[in-house]
């Protein structure tokens, strides 16, 4: 089992929300490929693609949405 990294889906503010799905979804390519040369020899492919591109910053935007959800939308 890998290092437990994430104690929790709860941060601070927004930013901190937003920086913790770009977090998760970084971690989420790393563990579907561990393999970083391949992830580097890929990585050209999308980043020059307008759907890979759009298909990251969804992921992103799905990460944050639980995040947000999880800090019940940082209302107080």
């Amino acid at each position: 089992m890998a290092e437990s990294w994430l104690p929790t889906l709860l941060t601070a503010t927004p930013q901190e929300g937003f920086e913790l799905a770009i977090t998760l979804s970084r971690r989420g390519v790393k563990y579907t490929q561990p393999d970083t040369d391949v992830l580097k020899k890929l990585r050209g492919a999308y980043a020059e693609s307008a759907d890979g591109l759009t298909a990251a910053s969804q992921v992103v935007a799905i990460n944050f949405q639980t995040i947000a959800a999880a800090n019940n939308y940082w209302r107080k």
